[in-house]
C-alpha cells in the first residue's frame, strides 16, 4: 500500500478538524447549498480491498435515496457487479436502502451537521 493511503487512513475526518471548525464549515455550506445535505464518505479502517475514494466531502440532495447513494458511490470506486460494497452508518450496517438522504441525515446526522457513512467490502457485524 502506499504511504500516502496509510496517513490517509490514520487519519479520519474528525481528526483533521476542530469541532468547531467542522460545525462552521457545515453552517457554510448549507448557507450556500440549503437543497443539499454536508455527507463524509470514508473507507473502513480496516478495509484492504477497496480504493480510497478521491474525495470524502459530497454534497447530496434530500431525495436521493441511500440505495442511490450506493450506486453512485460504486461507480467511483469502480466496483464490479459482482463484488460487495456495505455501508455503516453511525457504526450500523444500513438495511433500509429505500429510505431517503434527508431522512438518514435527520437520524444520523453528527453533532458537527456532517452525516458519516463508512464503506467496506465486506459485512463488518454478519
Amino acid at each position: 500500500m502506499p504511504p500516502y493511503e496509510r496517513s490517509m487512513e490514520i487519519t479520519p475526518f474528525k481528526l483533521k478538524k476542530c469541532l468547531a471548525t467542522r460545525k462552521d464549515e457545515v453552517c457554510t455550506i448549507r448557507s450556500k447549498f440549503p437543497n443539499k445535505l454536508p455527507v463524509i464518505v470514508e473507507r473502513y479502517l480496516r478495509e484492504k480491498k477497496l480504493p480510497l475514494l478521491d474525495k470524502t466531502k459530497f454534497l447530496v440532495p434530500h431525495e436521493l435515496t441511500l440505495g442511490q447513494f450506493l450506486s453512485l458511490l460504486r461507480s467511483k470506486i469502480a466496483l464490479e457487479a459482482s463484488q460487495a460494497l456495505y455501508l455503516l452508518i453511525s457504526g450500523k450496517n444500513t438495511s433500509c436502502l429505500s429510505a431517503s438522504m434527508g431522512e438518514v441525515y435527520s437520524q444520523f446526522r453528527d453533532p458537527d451537521g456532517f452525516l458519516y457513512i463508512t464503506y467496506a467490502s465486506q459485512d463488518m457485524f454478519g
